[in-house]
This record gives C-alpha cells, structure tokens and sequence, in this order.
C-alpha cells in the first residue's frame, strides 16, 4: 500500500473511533442538561399556563425488561391467547410453520444461487438455462410462504387485541367503574388513550417482536448446525459469543427507551384529552369567546408533547448508530473472521480438494455465515423493540390494575389525606342494604371523594308515596347525596337501605341523548329487543309517554327532516336536534317507561313550562313513582309532602310540607 493511502486510512480510522467515542459520550451524559430554546412568542410554557397534570413527577409504571416486565407480559398474553386449543394459538403456530418455510426457502436460495452462478463462471449455458427455469418455477411457492406469514402476524395481532380489548371493556363498563375512574381515583388520566391507542400498540409491538426472534432464532439453530457439521464449531461459537456480548451491551444502553415510551403515550393521551374537552364544552367556549386561552392550553400540551418527541428522535438516532455499527457492521467482521478460520487452519477437511471447489465452498458457507451474521444482528436489534414493548406493557398493566382495584371498591386519590383515620370512618366503612319501597339512611355522612364532610350523620326514612323535596344552597350537598344514594360515591359509615339499582331512576338537569334512533331515547338504555322482551312495552305505548309530555308531534317533525329511518326509527344527532325543554320532556317519557320505585329529579324540568310540568308530575302520583326533586320553583310544593334542607353547614330538616311552609333553598 502506498505510503500516502496508509496515512489516508490511518487517519480514518482514527476520525471513525473518535466519531464512536463522542456519540457513547453523548448516551452516557444527563439528558436532564439539554435544553430546547421555543423561538420567541411562539410556544407558550407552564408558566404561562397550567392545565391537566401538576408539573411534579408522578409515579409512573416501571418500564424495563426484567423480571416483572415479563411476569406482566405472561399475564397480559393469557388474556390475549385463551388457552392452547385456540385460534390464537393456532395462528402462533402456522407463524411458527410459516417461520421454518421461509428459513429453509433461505438455504434453497443459497445453495441454487450458488449453483446458478457456478455455471456462469464455468461458462455452461444449457446447464445455467436449466438451473436458471427450475429457480423460476419456485419463485411463486417463496411469495405465497411470505404472504402467509404477513397474514398470520396481522391476523394474530387483530385477535390479541379483539381479546384484551374485550376484556378490559368488560371491565370498565362493569357496574360504575367507568365513572369511578374519571371521578374518584386520579391514577389514570386518559383512559381512552389506554384503551384504544396503547391496547393497539402493545399488541402490534408484541406480534413484531415476536417475528423479529422467531425468525433469528430459528436461523441461528438451522445455520450454527449446519456450519458446525461442516466447518467446525468454533466459528458459530465465535458469532454466538459475539450475540451474547453484544446483546448485553446495547441492552443497558437501551433502557431508557421504555421510560421515553410511557411518557410518550402519556403525553399524547393529554394532547388528545384537551381537543375532546375543548369539541365537549365548545359551546360554552364560543360564548365565552375563549378560543384564545384554549389556544394557549393546546399549544402548551403540544410543546411538552413535541419537546419529549425530539428529545426521544435524538436518543433514538445516538443508540441506533451504535446499534448499526455493533449489531451490523461489526457483526459482518466477526463473521469474516470467523468464516476464514478453518481455511487457514492445515489439514482442515474443506480444504481437500481443487481451487474451485474451495471457492465453491467459501461462497457457499461464507453466505451462511452472513445469514447467521444477519440473524444474530436482528437477535441483538430486537432489544430494542423488547425495551419499547416493556412500555407499552406497562400501560396496559397499569390499566388493568387500576380497573381491578376499582371493581373490588378500591381506589386512590391524590387529595385524600389520612382518611381512615378521620371524623367519620373512611370509604367502604357504610353498609348498603337492599330493600323495595324504601330509602332509609341510618347515620350515614354525606363525605365527597377528596374528603370534604357535608354532614356528619344522615338519618331519614322515605317510604313509597313520601315525594320529597330537597332544597338548600349551592354546595350542600344535594348532588352528593343523590350520587351516594346511586352508589357512586363509597359511602363512609351508616346503614343505607335502598331499592335495588334497576328500581331508582336519576333525570339530571341535563339529560343525556344517547347515539341511535328516536325509540332508542325513551327506552334507554333498554334495546329494542329487551323493550320487546319486557312484555309491556311497544311502539304505541311510547307514543302514549310522548303525548303525556306533549311532544306526540316529535315523530311527524323529525320523520320529514331527517332522511335516516321513518318515525322510531329516525337516526339523528339527538343531543343537537332536540332543544332543551324537548331533551328534559324526553327523560320524563323514559321516565314513565321505566317506572321505577323512585325517581330523583335534580331541576330537570328547569326549562319546560309550569302546566307540562304539572302534568308529569300528576302523572308521576298516577304511576306510584316516589319522587326525590331538587328545584326551586314554588310551583312543585303541591307535589310533594315532605321536604329535607340542608344548611350548607353541617346541618339539616327533614320535615313533612305545611299549607303555610314558606320558600327554601337560596
């Protein structure tokens, strides 16, 4: 080598090892010392504006690969595969079959590709045309084994996830856990990001990973076996020491990619939680005309959101360099050499013979090697979808778990301070009792979920034809008595003694219009098939509840403006076509449909007319329905005959209603 291209090629390596130096450097260094520098006045920060999580570092679920990452991963696959006579497991199998076709369709490349080209350099055309139609003719049997393999992975991918999906659903709409999750415990804040997003990507991120070492795997045993029978063990000993280094290696140097996952998803879950409140309340927002200020919560979101972003791209590229470099190039080396050690070593067996059939053997077992090189590199790079795993494992556990505590009455809150040793016991102390025809609270407090006491001892008894009308200021503690008389909220001592669930009745100020047709809003959240099912119940009965709230003509109306559907069956946006009056006189219709034991109107005939509101009420007496009504119109006296007011300091009456009983509640 000329002196000149010696120092050219001293001088790049030595560039090429202080380039490796500076990027180990950069990984190893604080990430906590970076800074991003915003442009002037274009993303506003936290000082600037506040929304959603407190800046201060939560306790997050741990996201490395150990031993607890695989225990979770075991816990969440057998929700996702039932059992081994399933179609899951079946799909895991026909992945592996597909795995073992593909690696021996890898060796039958390897070898007629050896053979074709050995007679292109012995210049035989008719033996090239012959080797060159048979190699042909296999090419449609190689594309229909990669194709199924693309199949079984996507396929088994869409069942784990239809299977833990169902699962947790099943879970999170079982009794009021949905609600207990947004309103009582504070240790997820965006269960929809958890449900749809995290599900999808655990499962994706699980079926890849599994490919990505099946495959490997699978080649490292075909090729270490077949090299060791020919050119001895120590070559495939080489590269598996080389896996073994390796892996441990970038392994380490990976582990903060699960931590930058869970944030990630976490992150995007808040981004994604500030546009669904801001389309919820977009109403109030317009007439506030605060777009401005939910501007400068979005951009905020999304500036935390991009900031982590790029600083995971950054990591991201540093550690796939050194992943390129250790899992590839260097992984090519070691295999060069370790291919020529039994071609310099005397006397070997693969050197018996002539030139030619030297080089044949070279090429041929040099490309297994290369293969077994490539394997181990996939092996060693797949940690680094193993590490990314162990963060969406994390979230999808965290979730479950919570979802578990929550079905078993158990839940966190941030705000509860020492609430098991305060004034009035603590969540779950109370006992609830079933019973038809009354309501009965015996010493029961009336405690919200951070733990602020409304009143210390609840104690009255409602009987079936006993309306009651609650009243009292802002704050009381109307709301929270009705939504722990709806075991919403734990109750925290006392006896309570109340009809079951499916014979108390809750119309809130604002009711709710569920997706689907015009039947679907009376009957709710009954189906048209249970309707039918109760016996009692059809199409002109409803119409008899619609002409009881004088609102018969709705089915005319929205049967000519709405080109979905024909009368019941009329499919709208419901909670937009109805106005107010309309929506309240509709949940008095599902009202009557139902007939409850007891119902709790909480001002939800606010924006309905005294004389239809006199007349659901009348009609109310008429169905033996027992009213609990939260209002302040003088107008409802004469429908109830007894009243509980509450203070809004501690205190309360419960008393029957007088002629001569003046106005409650402001």
């Amino acid at each position: 080598m000329a002196p000149g291209l010696s120092k050219l090629v001293g001088r790049k390596s030595v560039a090429s090892a202080a380039a490796l130096a500076t990027l180990i450097w950069l990984l190893s260094r604080k990430r906590g010392k970076r800074r991003f520098t915003k442009p002037k006045n274009q993303w506003p920060t936290n000082n600037d504006v506040q929304y959603l999580i407190k800046e201060e570092k939560p306790k997050r679920p741990k996201a490395h690969v150990d031993g607890e990452f695989f225990k979770q991963l075991r816990q969440l696959l057998a929700i996702g595969i039932p059992g081994l006579v399933s179609a899951e497991s079946g799909f895991i199998f026909l992945v592996a079959a597909s795995l073992v076709a593909r690696s021996f369709c890898d060796l039958w490349l390897i070898n007629n590709g050896t053979l074709i080209e050995t007679s292109i350099v012995n210049m035989d055309s008719a033996l090239f045309k012959k080797r060159l139609v048979r190699f042909m003719a296999t090419l449609p049997v190689l594309s229909v084994v990669n194709n199924i393999l693309k199949y079984s992975i996507g396929e088994m991918k869409l069942r784990l996830r239809t299977n833990i999906s169902r699962h947790l659903l099943d879970q999170y709409l079982k009794g009021f856990t949905y609600y207990k999750m947004s309103n009582l415990d504070t240790r997820v804040a965006n269960p929809d990001q958890l449900l749809t997003t995290d599900v999808d990507k655990f499962c994706e991120s699980c079926t890849d990973l599994y490919s990505n070492i099946a495959k490997p795997v699978l080649d490292i045993f075909i090729y270490v076996y077949r090299l060791t029978s020919t050119v001895g063990s120590q070559t495939p000993l080489i590269m598996l020491s080389y896996l073994v280094i390796a892996g441990s290696v970038l392994t380490h140097l990976r582990k903060p990619i699960g931590t930058f996952t869970v944030k990630e998803q976490k992150l995007e879950g808040e981004y994604r939680h500030i546009h669904s409140r801001m389309i919820t309340n977009s109403e109030e927002i317009a007439f506030y005309q605060g777009n401005t200020r939910e501007k400068l919560t979005l951009f905020a979101s999304f500036h935390k959101l991009i900031t982590h972003l790029r600083k995971f791209l950054e990591f991201k590229v540093l550690i796939g360099v050194v992943d390129n470099f250790v899992g590839k190039y260097i992984a090519t080396v070691v295999g060069f050499y370790a291919v020529s050690i039994p071609f310099f070593q005397k006397n070997h067996p693969i050197l018996s013979g002539s030139a030619d059939h030297r080089f044949k053997s070279y090429y041929t077992y040099g490309r297994m090697l290369v293969k077994l090189a490539e394997a181990i590199g996939r092996l060693v790079l797949a940690g680094r979808e193993m590490t990314r795993l162990a963060g969406f494992t994390a979230r999808v556990t965290e979730i479950r778990k919570v979802l578990s505590d929550l079905n078993d009455n158990k839940y966190e809150r941030t705000m509860i301070t020492d609430s098991k040793n305060g004034p009035v016991g603590f969540p779950g102390a109370g006992k609830i009792l079933a019973k038809d025809n009354i309501i009965r609270f015996d010493r029961v407090p009336l405690v919200t979920p951070n733990g602020d006491v409304l009143i210390k001892e609840l104690t009255f008894e409602v009987k079936s034809g006993m309306n009651v009308l609650v009243c009292g200021p802002n704050g009381c503690g109307k709301s929270s008595l009705f939504r722990i008389l709806g075991e919403l909220w734990p109750l925290w001592g006392g006896i309570m003694t109340k009809p079951p669930r499916g014979k108390l009745f809750y119309i809130p100020q604002r009711p709710y219009m569920t997706l689907g047709t015009l039947r679907d809003q009376v009957i709710y959240p009954h189906t048209r098939a249970e309707m039918l099912r109760r016996g009692n119940a059809n199409d002109e009965v409803l119409q008899k509840y619609l002409d009881l709230v004088q609102l018969g003509h709705l089915l005319e109306r929205e049967t000519q403006s709405v080109s979905e559907g024909q009368g019941w069956d009329t499919v709208a946006d419901w909670m937009d076509v109805l106005s107010g009056g309309e929506k309240q006189r509709i949940a008095m219709a599902r009202l009557f449909y139902h007939k409850p034991q007891f119902a709790i109107l909480d001002e939800c005939t606010s924006a309905v007319s005294v004389d239809v509101e006199d007349s659901m009420y009348s009609y109310c007496k008429e169905a033996n329905i027992t009213l609990f009504t939260v209002s302040h119109r003088r107008s409802l006296w004469k429908h109830h005959e007894y009243y509980l007011q509450m203070d809004g300091r501690g205190s309360y009456e419960f008393k029957p209603i007088q002629p001569d009983t003046e106005e409650f509640g402001s």
